[in-house]
């Protein structure tokens, strides 16, 4: 998407009205205000003691760009080139399973909005409503399909993904470290868990190969079955390999750190990469993802696409991924936020404030595009 930069992003947000939070911090805070205790922990806390979690931000704070200058950044394009497509924005919405924690219209309110302001979407296999419900909220707008693996049930997740094709889903992402859920104490210490009290279910309940496995077909049975599918300790890269010939969508694993796993992914014939871990909510004590990006984006050497998620919170966070080598980012807590204080507007604004942040930290950067912004160099 190209942005005339005739009239400055940042004047154009000062309006004189009572505004929406800017702040990330002023977001999570209201979020916090209006949000059931054990549902706001669920969804801002880490594992452990949430090294982790700090951890992501200490390393994109300690990552800092090198701006250039008279560069003629009058014109701003955020387009970018995935699997042959072109996606309006290098901002993606990362999966964010049982939506309906923050407000009832769950991904049907988040995947509006984000079509509303051309960002991707990436809906989890946990999702409140189903995968065919919303890709029908916004038909035409590019979403992106998370699958967690099942040991005991392979082929509901081989179904799940030709499901998700069928439907006009453009891609497949499989979450590789979440092998088994991590050790997660704010949980623990609110006795909560958002999947056992049923809020992820649509896409297993609407999963006929799934319903035809349980004797009985009651809400309590799908969740127990759920809760046995999640649990997929001996995920290898032979999985991988049999769901890239189960399907004609591109495969992506997210939640990869160490670059040997980066040329394993390539070998296997994996399409792309996403550099995460998990929001730093599962094995605690790991490096922050902006510490793995380079060496990653330097053992893949442009073979595939390379996106970074984890620690995303302002949209100089996005250059810096992007000057890192990141081909796309992907943001979570932020539009959560947005999705608890106003549902589908609340997400638009959220949306709508990163993206002019992003407009005007990419051209203070001295970067016109995505390819100039992958040039720029750090420290």
């Amino acid at each position: 998407m190209t942005k005339d930069n005739q009239h400055d992003p940042l004047m154009n947000q000062i309006n004189g009205e009572n505004q929406f939070p800017y702040r990330y911090e002023g977001l999570e805070k209201a979020a916090s205000e209006v949000l059931a205790k054990e549902a706001f922990d669920y969804i801002q806390s880490g594992a452990g003691a949430e090294e982790t979690l700090r951890n992501n931000r200490q390393a994109l704070e300690n990552t800092r760009v090198i701006p250039r200058m008279l560069q003629n950044v009058g014109q701003i394009d955020l387009t970018v080139r995935l699997f042959g497509k072109d996606y309006a924005n290098p901002v993606f919405l990362a999966p964010i399973g049982m939506q309906k924690l923050a407000n009832p219209q769950a991904e049907l309110a988040t995947v509006r909005a984000a079509k509303k302001h051309q960002v991707p979407m990436i809906v989890s296999t946990a999702s409140t409503f189903s995968l065919e419900e919303i890709k029908e909220a916004a038909p035409d707008h590019p979403l992106w399909f998370q699958l967690y693996w099942s040991d005991k049930n392979p082929d509901v997740s081989l179904n799940m993904a030709r499901r998700a094709e069928q439907a006009g889903y453009e891609a497949i992402v499989v979450t590789v470290d979440t092998v088994m859920l991590g050790w997660r104490e704010r949980d623990l210490d609110n006795q909560f868990s958002p999947l056992k009290a049923g809020y992820g279910i649509a896409n297993y309940k609407n999963d006929e190969v799934f319903m035809s496995k349980l004797e009985k077909k009651d809400d309590k049975s799908i969740v127990e079955g759920i809760v046995e599918n999640f649990f997929h300790p001996t995920l290898n890269w032979k999985h991988i390999e049999k769901l890239k010939k189960a399907t004609g969508l591109p495969i992506l694993v997210k939640g990869l750190l160490h670059a040997e796993d980066a040329r394993f992914a390539i070998e296997h014939g994996v399409d792309g990469i996403i550099v995460s871990n998990h929001g730093g909510r599962q094995l605690d004590g790991v490096i922050g993802s902006a510490e793995a990006l380079p060496e990653i984006v330097r053992e893949v050497k442009g073979e595939i696409p390379v996106l970074f998620d984890s620690g995303v919170r302002r949209g100089v966070d996005v250059v810096k991924a992007l000057a890192l080598g990141a081909d796309a980012v992907l943001i979570g807590r932020p539009f959560m936020y947005g999705l608890a204080l106003d549902g589908e507007q609340g997400v638009s604004q959220v949306l709508e404030h990163f993206l002019a942040d992003l407009t005007v930290s990419i051209g203070l950067a001295g970067a016109s595009d995505v390819r100039s912004a992958k040039e720029l160099e750090t420290k």
